[in-house]
């Protein structure tokens, strides 16, 4: 077997040794799962996670992963809530301790003291009889047949199993807190996931000038408003400034391969009827579904009494990461 075909072949077996193993955990989900849902909504606390070497990479980022969708949450690594970070735990705080073995030296110190305190904690782990299974008030089982390496050694499977666990919990008071995209997006302001959430036309134009001619205007003038404003793209509006019309910069290049007499030419003569026209609300992601299904690089943009206010175009939505 050639280098490059047994890499693809241990890449499969790998990803589907793992795929396997995560569709299996359905089978242990019960009704121990539902009261650790539940008890984590009803908790005034927050959500402690915990964990120690790859378990505690794992606790990382599903903390990340509750915050994001509306539960506090806190990391707090194993190792250093022994020696000291054990403060970090308040009273109505919920624990959840991650560990695949459930008997490293660390849990069993910590479990206790957790305890305690009378803090409840949920359990994450391969082994149900385990110390940290039998001593938590809910323990969710996280167990694989075996890791992805071929000696079963490195954690790849089980931490990957564990990350699913706490993605279940937290999909499951996303839904039950009721956490809409605009909940979503107040998390995420500043990435572009967010802004896809929140970000609105009003909010693309705004720096943008706001080219427009007159349908009587000479062809002469409408080169220079598309020059000057720099948007490549011109409205037509009537002295109502109602929309009747957009030239592109395109417009102008097929015009010119079709004649240079353009004294007598006027903006109505090489105007585009009924552009395609964005609400000044609407969101940005919209306006960016509205370029691509018409395979243009602008669209204008009309106010709540249909004037013309502005023109988004294809490099606004760039700028913003929205793409």
């Amino acid at each position: 077997m050639k280098n490059s075909d047994l890499i693809i072949a241990n890449a499969k077996k790998t990803i589907e040794l793992q795929s396997n193993s995560i569709a299996n955990l359905v089978n242990f989900l019960d009704n121990t799962f539902v009261d650790a849902v539940n008890f984590i909504l009803n908790s005034k606390g927050r959500v402690i996670v915990t964990g120690i070497g790859k378990s505690a990479n794992i606790a990382s980022k599903i903390v990340a992963t509750f915050n994001s969708t509306g539960t506090p949450a806190v990391f707090m690594h194993a190792a250093d809530a022994i020696h000291g970070d054990l403060g970090n735990i308040q009273k109505d705080d919920v624990v959840i301790c991650i560990s695949k073995s459930g008997n490293t030296p660390e849990i069993k110190v910590l479990v206790p003291l957790i305890k305690a305190a009378n803090n409840k904690i949920i359990a994450i782990t391969g082994n149900l009889d385990s110390f940290l299974g039998k001593n938590a008030n809910f323990a969710l089982s996280s167990y694989v047949e075996k890791e992805a390496d071929p000696n079963n050694l490195a954690p790849t499977t089980s931490t990957t199993a564990q990350l699913v666990i706490g993605d279940a919990l937290a999909v499951c008071l996303l839904d039950l807190r009721g956490f809409t995209n605009n909940d979503f997006a107040k998390y995420h302001p500043g990435g572009a996931l967010g802004k896809r959430l929140y970000l609105r036309v009003s909010d693309l134009i705004k720096n943008n000038q706001i080219p427009k001619v007159l349908p009587t205007d000479e062809v002469r003038t409408v080169i220079v408003e598309i020059s000057e404003k720099r948007l490549g793209v011109t409205a037509v509006v009537n002295n109502e400034n109602k929309i009747e019309g957009i030239i592109t910069d395109g417009d102008i290049r097929r015009m010119l391969n079709k004649t240079t007499q353009i004294d007598n030419l006027k903006a109505i003569d090489i105007m585009s009827k009924n552009p395609k026209v964005i609400h000044i609300d609407e969101m940005a992601i919209g306006a960016l579904e509205a370029l691509e299904t018409n395979n243009i690089s602008q669209i204008l943009v009309n106010d709540t009494t249909g004037n013309y206010v502005g023109v988004v175009h294809l490099h606004d939505l760039l700028k913003e990461g929205i793409f």
